[in-house]
């Protein structure tokens, strides 16, 4: 099945301690169905030190989320929609649900 969250689409979270932020998808896991947002879903990682950070200590950083919990903010409206898909000129194009819009194509 094609991808219909990438990476780099604008995203809003719908479920969980960051409901409602928005954020750029930063990486697609899609065998685990999650994705990685920037700036949401933070979470603290305690690291030992290494030669690359010799300090270690406690490290912020963005945890996985699962598919279902985001949705596609429509380029057009800026709200939350589904996206499906559409051939144009022979060519299978992403499609915002709510307003019409390609996505990319």
């Amino acid at each position: 099945m094609a991808a219909k969250i990438k990476k780099g689409d604008r995203v809003v979270v719908l479920a969980g301690k960051d409901k409602g932020r928005q954020g750029n998808v930063v990486k697609v896991l899609p065998k685990e169905d999650r994705l990685v947002v920037a700036g949401v879903n933070m979470v603290k990682r305690h690291t030992r030190p290494t030669q690359s950070d010799p300090q270690g200590g406690i490290r912020n950083k963005e945890a996985a989320l699962h598919i279902s919990n985001v949705a596609f903010v429509d380029p057009k409206s800026g709200e939350p929609t589904r996206v499906g898909f559409r051939i144009e000129d022979g060519k299978k194009v992403r499609v915002a649900k709510k307003s019409g819009e390609v996505i990319d194509g």
